[in-house]
């Protein structure tokens, strides 16, 4: 008896037809769905911001009072309120005044804020963090809460500052009425506006010096630079964008001031602390000449806006000669 062994070929394994590859999907952003997001926040953005604007150039060319303000129906009058307003002496003295005042501030901010943060760069990590909450809280102080408290620092019989003059023996200060002399309130203003605004400044500075690499330092201290030369020659020009953007906030922030002043002294005594803003409420306010008030603020807005292009013009001229 024979044995059959049947032989048995190895199965084959059949692998399944390869696909075809797909293309990766493209971000499609065709669709309306991402304007949707956007939407409210433009929206928001729009009806906030440029309805106000638009709203005041309008009342700007109008005869606008209490009773159009009440009943509607305003006429238009061309640009007789402009014509009025740049015919009044007292508007060219407020506008240079508001030149005096910014000059100073601005000045003043960003030596003091320079200083501070070359300063804290140079502190320990301790002073560092204790310099820097201090600037912080300052910083967040609100503008109404800071004002009080200069009002009481320079009262004139319970002022802290007062009473420190006169234990200093200057007797001539006993019961100064600071906020009743033109000079000195205007000062006092000055001295406000740089305080509050001093820690932005000088943190947004010292996060700018942090990015100066070090190795510049030890090069220019072997070469026998001075340390004014160094930060002329090595910190400036590196730090220069960042000192631009906060000498241009500085700039807006200070033509604008108006809750310091109002809260103060309303503009006076007279008119020695009355600046563009100040004035442009004092004329709506006082009559109900909105239209006249508005024309003040678009005037306001044209001459902080040809400061800003006269010093972006000077600013791109100067990095296309670097």
């Amino acid at each position: 008896m024979s044995v059959v062994r049947e032989r048995t070929e190895p199965r084959r394994l059949t692998r399944p037809p390869r696909r075809p590859a797909r293309p990766p999907r493209r971000a499609t952003t065709s669709g309306v769905w991402p304007y949707l997001l956007v939407a409210p926040a433009v929206l928001g953005m729009l009806y906030l911001l440029l309805y106000p604007l638009a709203r005041a150039v309008l009342i700007s060319f109008q005869d606008f009072g209490l009773r159009e303000l009440i009943l509607g129906d305003a006429r238009f009058t061309g640009f007789d309120n402009y014509t009025t307003l740049l015919s009044d002496p007292r508007f060219w003295t407020v506008v240079r005044r508001t030149f005096v005042f910014m000059a100073l501030c601005v000045a003043s901010i960003m030596v003091l804020s320079t200083l501070v943060a070359l300063m804290v760069e140079r502190l320990g990590r301790f002073w560092r963090a204790a310099v820097l909450s201090a600037l912080v809280l300052a910083w967040a102080m609100p503008v109404v809460a800071a004002t009080t408290v200069f009002q009481w620092l320079f009262h004139s019989e319970f002022g802290i500052v007062n009473h420190a003059l006169t234990g200093l023996g200057f007797t001539s200060f006993d019961g100064y009425p600071w906020l009743a002399h033109g000079p000195a309130a205007f000062a006092i203003l000055v001295l406000l506006v740089v305080w509050q605004s001093v820690p932005f400044a000088a943190i947004t500075l010292y996060s700018a010096l942090t990015t100066v690499p070090g190795e510049l330092y030890e090069a220019a201290r072997i070469d026998g630079a001075s340390g004014a030369r160094v930060f002329r020659s090595v910190t400036l020009p590196i730090v220069r964008p960042i000192f631009m953007l906060v000498l241009s906030l500085e700039v807006i922030w200070t033509f604008k001031a108006f809750v310091q002043i109002w809260v103060m002294t309303r503009g006076g005594p007279g008119d020695a602390t009355t600046i563009l803003p100040v004035y442009a409420v004092q004329t709506a306010l006082s009559g109900q000449h909105y239209d006249l008030g508005s024309a003040a603020s678009m005037v306001t807005v044209l001459l902080m806006s040809g400061v800003l292009v006269l010093y972006f013009r000077q600013m791109f001229r100067q990095e296309a000669e670097l």
